[in-house]
């Protein structure tokens, strides 16, 4: 009798650790899925995403974690994979510029050319 007591209790020890460890695992992932980019989508964190392309990334970042990968090893890996245009925020190098003042450069590109567009109309009307 008293073996079945520490056997039932060692099971709700074991089950007791496996669900906290397996919740500790599902925020890791959530955490590492918000820092990447949905590759389909590229407005949204894998996080925020349910393409079928970032459920399958998430599930890898999962299984990655839970192989024994530390998050910075999962990060590298999926830069190494999928570049830096993988992180929601790359960092700043030359080769990320792009990613980085690209949209201030096609926003200052509209605006100019809105301009040139508005002197234009304008010198047309003045004669």
């Amino acid at each position: 009798m008293r073996s079945l007591i520490i056997l039932i209790i060692c099971v709700v020890f074991a089950t007791a650790h496996a669900q906290s460890s397996d919740q500790n695992l599902d925020q890791r992932t959530m955490r590492l899925a918000a820092e990447m980019r949905c590759l389909v989508c590229q407005n949204q964190t894998l996080a925020d995403s349910n393409a079928p392309l970032a459920n399958d990334l998430k599930k890898e970042l999962r299984e990655k974690l839970a192989s024994g990968m530390t998050d910075q090893q999962v990060i590298d890996f999926m830069v190494q994979r999928y570049g830096d245009f993988v992180l929601y925020k790359p960092p700043l190098q030359a080769n990320t510029w792009l990613l980085w003042f690209g949209p201030f450069l096609l926003l200052v590109g509209g605006l100019l050319f809105l301009i040139l567009k508005i002197r234009q109309r304008q010198a047309e009307e003045a004669p």
